[in-house]
């Protein structure tokens, strides 16, 4: 499959119509890709349709973007329609009952595969903004493979990528928000060595760039990447493929998750098979 990775810029609407012309051509120039993942919070510039005062609040931020969110979950279900692609949408709240999730939604060809909530809460989501966890997570069965999500900061934790794993995914996604580039960098190592540890592809996906009018994603940093176990069977580095550092745009990369279970069962080494032995390392 072809997969393309967005290194996301947030911008400035008037209208739905210019988020609309924004998505299409964003769709439109990855091409024949198979699968696009786009970033976590890059749904927040939806708080734009609300004028200045509105996307410079906090929380009245959170809610113009969760009135939003049902029509950009229709376009992006008739672009994935129409093009013939799965895609990861960018990241943004919904409120289920007094506080909101942090929610990605898989389109595929047929429309709706499912969703995933951020599943570990930052600290600025914790104590600024008040975005809480859905503990779950999912396991994706598509034509493209099995797919898991982890939403930025759940990819900083062994566990939840293992249990994804375990349940048999090839492919985790990784949408991220960073606002510098250690925070970037924690993220980045978290895929590699999610990538590593269950020897599948991680693809990551951030958003870039300054955005002036939004105190709660006012400055992006990072780089789109794809990355696989370095065991023999993939780059010795472990990239796959990236783009240049706060560089909007899509990078693409061609992968045959044939060799995920290649990886699996013939790797030089398998920390895939191995990981229950880890369980050896409890302190005594």
């Amino acid at each position: 499959m072809k997969i393309a990775a967005a290194a996301y810029p947030l911008d400035w609407f008037d209208s739905f119509d210019d988020y609309q012309a924004k998505l299409t051509a964003w769709v439109d120039d990855a091409g024949d890709a198979d699968l696009l993942v786009f970033p976590e919070y890059g749904a927040m510039e939806l708080a734009s349709l609300g004028g200045r005062a509105v996307a410079g609040d906090l929380e009245q931020s959170l809610h113009e973007v969760a009135r939003h969110m049902p029509a950009a979950a229709a376009l992006h279900e008739r672009l994935a329609r129409e093009r013939g692609c799965h895609i990861l949408a960018a990241s943004g709240p919904v409120f289920q009952g007094t506080r909101p999730v942090n929610r990605a939604v898989l389109f595929g060809p047929g429309g709706v595969i499912g969703h995933q909530d951020k599943q570990i809460m930052t600290r600025f989501e914790r104590e600024s903004w008040h975005v809480v966890g859905a503990p779950g997570l999912r396991l994706f069965d598509t034509d493209l493979g099995r797919i898991g999500v982890l939403i930025c900061y759940d990819s900083e934790f062994p566990l939840l990528a293992r249990a994804l794993a375990d349940a048999g995914a090839e492919l985790l996604l990784v949408p991220s928000c960073t606002d510098t580039v250690a925070g970037f960098n924690r993220v980045r190592i978290g895929a590699m060595a999610r990538a590593l540890e269950n020897q599948c592809v991680v693809v990551h996906s951030p958003t870039v760039g300054l955005c002036d009018w939004s105190p709660a994603v006012d400055e992006n940093r990072g780089r789109a990447a794809i990355y696989g176990p370095p065991d023999g069977l993939w780059p010795e580095t472990g990239i796959v493929a990236q783009g240049a550092m706060d560089e909007p745009g899509w990078v693409f990369a061609q992968v045959d998750l044939a060799r995920v279970r290649q990886s699996r069962e013939g790797g030089a080494v398998l920390p895939f098979r191995d990981w229950a032995e880890s369980d050896h390392g409890k302190v005594i």
